[in-house]
């Protein structure tokens, strides 16, 4: 069932997410190969996507992101707009499926060339590494290197605000240079649930962690962030 952007926002704040709990990990059923293999629905103009996002950490709620095509071409726009923040960088793929430009990190990602972003094949043994460079909005001169393992780990039904669905789930190691020098060790990780019905990703979760140059000790953990699907269509 889709809920309303005012009932799902009224009932976000009742939640005991919102007072400060962690989250849990979220977790789906695991669910055989299907056969035949599903295929990933094509992009068309109007096609949205709605994310609550919220920190790991202490649970409260960050934002509700729509996603929204608004063009395709030789690329695919993807326009964003947080509900209470307006507008937000755009996502462009090219083809689908091939992330050019990522704006889901803290600071917005342009990848030369660009890479996956979803599992070339739908299937639970999958997997390849990426080596591009990246560049910062604004900063297009400067770029910096990227190593990504993608990895499929099985079929999963999971069930979001918006209802349930088969998804492939699979995650991303990233090791990336950052554009500070003092930063080095740079880790993200990315655990996400794709749904080819939707051809978007219903669930998603990211963390990160870097070592400050010359110091020793334990590496500094950025926040850890989680998303779901609350409407589609």
């Amino acid at each position: 069932m889709k809920l309303s952007r005012r009932t799902f926002i009224a009932s976000v704040a009742l939640t005991p997410v919102a007072c400060g709990i962690p989250l849990g990990y979220q977790r789906g059923t695991p669910m055989a190969q299907p056969q035949p293999t599903p295929t990933v629905r094509a992009p068309q103009v109007g096609q949205e996507w709605t994310y609550i996002q919220r920190n790991v950490f202490d649970g409260k709620t960050i934002g509700l992101v729509n996603d929204r095509v608004v063009s395709i071409g030789s690329t695919i726009v993807i326009e964003r707009n947080d509900e209470g923040m307006g507008r937000l960088s755009n996502e462009v793929q090219g083809p689908w499926g091939t992330v050019i430009t990522d704006p889901h990190w803290a600071r917005t990602v342009s990848f030369n060339p660009p890479i996956a972003l979803w599992p070339q094949e739908l299937t639970a043994s999958w997997g390849k590494q990426f080596i591009t460079k990246y560049s910062l909005a604004g900063y297009p001169n400067a770029s910096y290197t990227w190593q990504e393992y993608m990895s499929a780990h099985g079929w999963e039904q999971i069930t979001v605000p918006t209802g349930t669905f088969l998804t492939l789930r699979y995650q991303n190691l990233i090791n990336y240079e950052s554009d500070d020098a003092n930063k080095v060790n740079c880790i993200r990780k990315e655990t996400l649930w794709f749904a080819p019905s939707i051809g978007r990703w219903v669930a998603r979760e990211c963390s990160g962690s870097y070592m400050i140059q010359g110091e020793l000790g334990a590496p500094t953990n950025e926040d850890s962030y989680q998303w779901q699907l609350t409407s589609y269509k």
